[in-house]
Protein backbone atom coordinates (compact mmCIF):
# COMPACT_ATOMS: atom_id res chain seq x y z
CA UNK A 1 0.00 0.00 0.00
CA UNK A 2 1.06 3.72 -0.66
CA UNK A 3 0.89 6.10 1.79
CA UNK A 4 -1.74 8.47 -0.21
CA UNK A 5 -3.99 6.73 -2.41
CA UNK A 6 -3.76 7.66 -5.76
CA UNK A 7 -4.88 10.65 -7.78
CA UNK A 8 -4.80 11.40 -11.02
CA UNK A 9 -4.79 14.91 -12.81
CA UNK A 10 -6.14 15.42 -16.50
CA UNK A 11 -3.75 14.70 -19.11
CA UNK A 12 -1.73 18.02 -20.11
CA UNK A 13 -0.90 18.85 -23.71
CA UNK A 14 -4.37 18.02 -24.95
CA UNK A 15 -6.18 20.78 -27.36
CA UNK A 16 -9.08 21.09 -24.61
CA UNK A 17 -9.71 18.47 -21.12
CA UNK A 18 -11.69 16.39 -22.81
CA UNK A 19 -10.68 12.99 -24.26
CA UNK A 20 -12.33 9.60 -25.99
CA UNK A 21 -9.40 6.58 -25.28
CA UNK A 22 -10.36 2.62 -26.03
CA UNK A 23 -10.39 0.84 -23.12
CA UNK A 24 -8.71 -2.15 -24.04
CA UNK A 25 -5.66 -0.04 -25.31
CA UNK A 26 -6.15 1.66 -22.31
CA UNK A 27 -5.84 -1.36 -19.91
CA UNK A 28 -2.90 -2.51 -22.34
CA UNK A 29 -0.98 0.68 -21.39
CA UNK A 30 -2.11 1.28 -17.92
CA UNK A 31 -3.34 -1.70 -16.66
CA UNK A 32 -1.06 -1.71 -13.22
CA UNK A 33 -2.49 1.72 -12.26
CA UNK A 34 -6.23 0.95 -13.36
CA UNK A 35 -6.34 -2.52 -11.25
CA UNK A 36 -5.43 -0.69 -7.82
CA UNK A 37 -7.94 1.76 -6.21
CA UNK A 38 -7.53 5.22 -7.43
CA UNK A 39 -9.26 8.51 -7.86
CA UNK A 40 -8.95 10.93 -10.73
CA UNK A 41 -9.65 14.68 -10.39
CA UNK A 42 -12.07 14.16 -13.80
CA UNK A 43 -15.31 12.51 -14.79
CA UNK A 44 -15.62 9.40 -16.86
CA UNK A 45 -18.57 8.01 -19.21
CA UNK A 46 -17.48 4.30 -18.91
CA UNK A 47 -18.62 2.10 -22.57
CA UNK A 48 -18.17 -1.54 -21.37
CA UNK A 49 -19.19 -2.84 -24.89
CA UNK A 50 -18.80 -6.61 -23.33
CA UNK A 51 -19.31 -8.11 -19.95
CA UNK A 52 -18.55 -10.52 -17.32
CA UNK A 53 -16.03 -8.60 -14.80
CA UNK A 54 -16.82 -6.37 -11.81
CA UNK A 55 -15.40 -2.81 -11.30
CA UNK A 56 -15.36 -1.44 -7.82
CA UNK A 57 -16.76 2.37 -7.17
CA UNK A 58 -15.83 2.72 -2.89
CA UNK A 59 -16.02 -1.14 -1.74
CA UNK A 60 -19.17 -1.64 -3.83
CA UNK A 61 -18.85 -4.31 -6.80
CA UNK A 62 -20.60 -3.14 -9.71
CA UNK A 63 -21.04 -6.68 -12.12
CA UNK A 64 -20.80 -5.46 -15.78
CA UNK A 65 -22.97 -6.30 -18.30
CA UNK A 66 -22.46 -6.32 -22.25
CA UNK A 67 -23.65 -2.93 -23.22
CA UNK A 68 -23.07 -0.97 -19.65
CA UNK A 69 -22.93 2.35 -19.21
CA UNK A 70 -20.87 3.55 -15.77
CA UNK A 71 -21.03 7.61 -14.89
CA UNK A 72 -18.12 8.14 -12.44
CA UNK A 73 -18.30 11.61 -10.57
CA UNK A 74 -14.54 12.80 -9.62
CA UNK A 75 -12.82 11.71 -6.98
CA UNK A 76 -14.36 8.65 -6.46
CA UNK A 77 -12.06 5.91 -5.56
CA UNK A 78 -12.17 3.15 -8.36
CA UNK A 79 -10.46 -0.09 -9.80
CA UNK A 80 -11.04 -1.71 -12.87
CA UNK A 81 -11.01 -5.56 -12.99
CA UNK A 82 -7.61 -7.41 -13.05
CA UNK A 83 -9.08 -9.92 -15.16
CA UNK A 84 -8.63 -7.83 -17.85
CA UNK A 85 -10.71 -8.66 -21.49
CA UNK A 86 -12.06 -5.32 -21.16
CA UNK A 87 -13.39 -3.72 -23.93
CA UNK A 88 -15.21 -0.43 -24.79
CA UNK A 89 -14.78 3.59 -24.80
CA UNK A 90 -14.52 6.03 -21.91
CA UNK A 91 -14.99 9.72 -22.12
CA UNK A 92 -13.26 12.05 -19.65
CA UNK A 93 -13.84 15.38 -19.25
CA UNK A 94 -13.45 17.89 -16.96
CA UNK A 95 -15.57 20.61 -15.17
CA UNK A 96 -13.64 23.66 -17.24
CA UNK A 97 -13.88 22.05 -20.49
CA UNK A 98 -17.60 21.42 -19.57
CA UNK A 99 -19.07 24.71 -17.48
CA UNK A 100 -18.63 28.02 -19.78
CA UNK A 101 -21.83 29.15 -18.68
CA UNK A 102 -24.14 29.05 -15.05
CA UNK A 103 -26.60 26.60 -16.69
CA UNK A 104 -23.30 24.48 -17.37
CA UNK A 105 -22.53 24.01 -13.82
CA UNK A 106 -25.84 23.68 -12.71
CA UNK A 107 -26.92 20.99 -15.44
CA UNK A 108 -23.55 19.16 -14.06
CA UNK A 109 -24.05 19.60 -10.51
CA UNK A 110 -27.56 18.29 -10.82
CA UNK A 111 -27.88 15.65 -13.10
CA UNK A 112 -28.69 12.15 -11.99
CA UNK A 113 -25.75 10.59 -13.91
CA UNK A 114 -23.14 11.89 -11.44
CA UNK A 115 -25.10 13.16 -8.78
CA UNK A 116 -27.38 10.18 -8.21
CA UNK A 117 -27.79 9.98 -4.57
CA UNK A 118 -29.00 6.47 -3.88
CA UNK A 119 -26.78 4.45 -6.06
CA UNK A 120 -23.88 4.24 -8.53
CA UNK A 121 -25.44 5.69 -12.18
CA UNK A 122 -25.54 2.82 -14.80
CA UNK A 123 -26.87 2.37 -17.78
CA UNK A 124 -27.97 -0.42 -19.59
CA UNK A 125 -27.68 -0.02 -23.66
CA UNK A 126 -30.11 -2.11 -26.02
CA UNK A 127 -27.90 -4.02 -28.70
CA UNK A 128 -29.31 -2.06 -32.06
CA UNK A 129 -27.81 1.14 -32.79
CA UNK A 130 -28.85 4.28 -30.61
CA UNK A 131 -28.64 8.31 -30.02
CA UNK A 132 -26.28 7.39 -27.41
CA UNK A 133 -23.73 4.93 -30.12
CA UNK A 134 -24.22 7.79 -32.78
CA UNK A 135 -23.02 10.10 -30.18
CA UNK A 136 -19.88 8.28 -29.46
CA UNK A 137 -19.24 7.98 -33.32
CA UNK A 138 -19.66 11.52 -33.96
CA UNK A 139 -17.59 12.52 -30.81
CA UNK A 140 -14.68 10.32 -32.20
CA UNK A 141 -15.10 11.13 -35.71
CA UNK A 142 -14.70 15.09 -34.73
CA UNK A 143 -11.61 14.57 -32.51
CA UNK A 144 -10.02 13.16 -35.35
CA UNK A 145 -10.27 16.34 -37.58
CA UNK A 146 -8.15 19.38 -36.95
CA UNK A 147 -8.53 21.25 -34.23
CA UNK A 148 -10.15 24.94 -34.67
CA UNK A 149 -11.56 27.18 -33.19
CA UNK A 150 -15.44 25.64 -33.22
CA UNK A 151 -14.35 21.69 -31.67
CA UNK A 152 -14.60 22.19 -27.97
CA UNK A 153 -18.02 23.70 -29.01
CA UNK A 154 -18.41 21.07 -30.89
CA UNK A 155 -17.73 18.22 -28.53
CA UNK A 156 -19.30 19.66 -25.50
CA UNK A 157 -22.31 20.03 -27.43
CA UNK A 158 -22.15 16.20 -28.19
CA UNK A 159 -21.17 15.41 -24.89
CA UNK A 160 -24.47 17.52 -23.83
CA UNK A 161 -26.54 15.82 -25.96
CA UNK A 162 -24.90 12.41 -24.47
CA UNK A 163 -25.44 12.63 -20.96
CA UNK A 164 -29.21 14.14 -21.76
CA UNK A 165 -30.01 11.17 -23.60
CA UNK A 166 -28.65 8.81 -21.16
CA UNK A 167 -30.46 10.45 -18.39
CA UNK A 168 -33.81 9.78 -20.28
CA UNK A 169 -32.42 5.99 -20.33
CA UNK A 170 -31.66 6.10 -16.34
CA UNK A 171 -35.25 7.40 -15.68
CA UNK A 172 -36.59 3.98 -17.60
CA UNK A 173 -34.47 1.47 -15.89
CA UNK A 174 -35.52 1.50 -12.08
CA UNK A 175 -34.25 4.76 -11.21
CA UNK A 176 -35.74 6.09 -7.85
CA UNK A 177 -37.13 9.84 -9.26
CA UNK A 178 -36.71 12.33 -6.59
CA UNK A 179 -39.31 15.27 -7.23
CA UNK A 180 -37.61 18.27 -7.99
CA UNK A 181 -37.69 21.43 -5.53
CA UNK A 182 -36.44 22.99 -2.65
CA UNK A 183 -35.92 20.15 -0.57
CA UNK A 184 -33.81 18.78 -3.78
CA UNK A 185 -31.90 22.36 -3.97
CA UNK A 186 -30.82 22.16 -0.37
CA UNK A 187 -29.68 18.14 -0.29
CA UNK A 188 -27.39 19.03 -3.54
CA UNK A 189 -26.25 22.14 -1.46
CA UNK A 190 -25.31 20.56 1.56
CA UNK A 191 -23.93 17.48 -0.37
CA UNK A 192 -21.78 19.85 -2.01
CA UNK A 193 -20.21 21.74 1.34
CA UNK A 194 -20.06 18.34 2.68
CA UNK A 195 -17.61 16.74 0.38
CA UNK A 196 -15.74 20.18 0.87
CA UNK A 197 -15.21 19.79 4.34
CA UNK A 198 -16.03 17.02 5.82
CA UNK A 199 -12.39 16.78 6.61
CA UNK A 200 -13.03 19.33 9.40
CA UNK A 201 -15.77 17.63 11.78
CA UNK A 202 -17.73 20.19 10.70
CA UNK A 203 -21.67 20.14 13.06
CA UNK A 204 -24.92 20.10 11.15
CA UNK A 205 -25.24 23.43 12.92
CA UNK A 206 -22.37 24.99 10.45
CA UNK A 207 -23.53 23.76 7.38
CA UNK A 208 -26.81 24.93 7.95
CA UNK A 209 -25.17 28.67 9.19
CA UNK A 210 -23.40 28.41 5.36
CA UNK A 211 -26.90 27.66 4.08
CA UNK A 212 -28.72 30.39 5.58
CA UNK A 213 -31.57 27.96 6.46
CA UNK A 214 -32.12 26.34 10.19
CA UNK A 215 -31.04 23.02 11.20
CA UNK A 216 -34.92 22.24 11.39
CA UNK A 217 -35.32 23.15 7.49
CA UNK A 218 -31.87 20.82 6.56
CA UNK A 219 -33.13 18.20 8.31
CA UNK A 220 -36.62 18.04 6.70
CA UNK A 221 -34.97 18.47 3.58
CA UNK A 222 -32.60 15.72 4.00
CA UNK A 223 -34.96 13.00 5.40
CA UNK A 224 -37.32 14.04 2.48
CA UNK A 225 -35.40 13.51 0.09
CA UNK A 226 -32.56 10.32 1.00
CA UNK A 227 -34.35 9.17 4.58
CA UNK A 228 -31.37 10.10 6.41
CA UNK A 229 -30.48 13.16 8.61
CA UNK A 230 -28.13 15.46 8.07
CA UNK A 231 -25.62 13.88 11.10
CA UNK A 232 -26.16 10.47 9.53
CA UNK A 233 -25.02 11.71 6.14
CA UNK A 234 -21.87 13.68 8.04
CA UNK A 235 -20.74 10.62 9.49
CA UNK A 236 -21.30 8.50 6.50
CA UNK A 237 -18.91 10.53 4.18
CA UNK A 238 -16.30 10.88 6.97
CA UNK A 239 -16.43 6.96 7.54
CA UNK A 240 -16.32 6.53 3.84
CA UNK A 241 -13.03 8.62 3.92
CA UNK A 242 -11.70 6.69 6.59
CA UNK A 243 -12.48 3.26 4.82
CA UNK A 244 -10.43 4.55 1.76
CA UNK A 245 -7.99 5.62 3.58
CA UNK A 246 -7.48 3.05 5.55
CA UNK A 247 -8.14 0.11 2.92
CA UNK A 248 -5.92 1.83 0.01
CA UNK A 249 -2.66 3.15 2.54
CA UNK A 250 -0.54 2.48 4.79
CA UNK A 251 -1.34 5.56 6.50
CA UNK A 252 -1.09 5.27 10.57
CA UNK A 253 -4.41 4.80 12.78
CA UNK A 254 -3.04 8.67 14.13
CA UNK A 255 -2.71 10.08 10.44
CA UNK A 256 -5.97 9.22 9.57
CA UNK A 257 -7.81 10.53 11.88
CA UNK A 258 -5.82 13.59 12.36
CA UNK A 259 -7.20 13.74 8.44
CA UNK A 260 -10.36 13.81 9.56
CA UNK A 261 -10.41 16.23 11.84
CA UNK A 262 -10.09 14.19 15.06
CA UNK A 263 -7.06 15.64 17.31
CA UNK A 264 -6.79 12.69 19.57
CA UNK A 265 -6.73 9.18 17.87
CA UNK A 266 -8.36 7.28 21.13
CA UNK A 267 -11.49 9.83 19.81
CA UNK A 268 -11.31 8.81 16.22
CA UNK A 269 -11.00 4.84 17.46
CA UNK A 270 -14.27 5.17 19.24
CA UNK A 271 -15.98 6.89 16.46
CA UNK A 272 -14.75 4.64 14.21
CA UNK A 273 -15.72 1.25 16.22
CA UNK A 274 -19.19 3.00 17.31
CA UNK A 275 -20.02 3.43 13.73
CA UNK A 276 -18.38 0.95 11.90
CA UNK A 277 -18.35 -2.38 15.16
CA UNK A 278 -14.76 -2.70 14.69
CA UNK A 279 -11.40 -0.83 15.19
CA UNK A 280 -10.04 0.86 12.42
CA UNK A 281 -7.03 -1.95 13.17
CA UNK A 282 -9.55 -4.81 12.63
CA UNK A 283 -11.40 -3.53 9.63
CA UNK A 284 -7.72 -2.62 7.66
CA UNK A 285 -6.71 -6.08 8.83
CA UNK A 286 -9.80 -7.73 7.43
CA UNK A 287 -9.77 -5.49 4.23
CA UNK A 288 -6.48 -6.75 3.31
CA UNK A 289 -7.21 -10.32 4.23
CA UNK A 290 -10.22 -9.88 1.91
Amino acid sequence: MKKEIIKYSFKEGLPQEFEIVDLAQLYQNFAAEMTVPHRTGFYHVLWFQNGGYSHLVDFNPVEIKPNTLLFMDKNVVQRFDAQGNIKGKAILFTDSFFCKTEADIRFLKSTILFNDLLSISQVQLPNQTTSIHALFEQMETEMQTDNDTHQSDILRNSLRNLLLYSERERQKQGYIKVEKGADLNYVMQFKELLEANYHERLLVSDYAHQMSITIKRLNQATSKVLGLTPKRMIDTRTLLEAKRVLAHTHKTIKEVGFDLGFNEPTNFIKYFKKHVGSTPVAFRAEFTRS
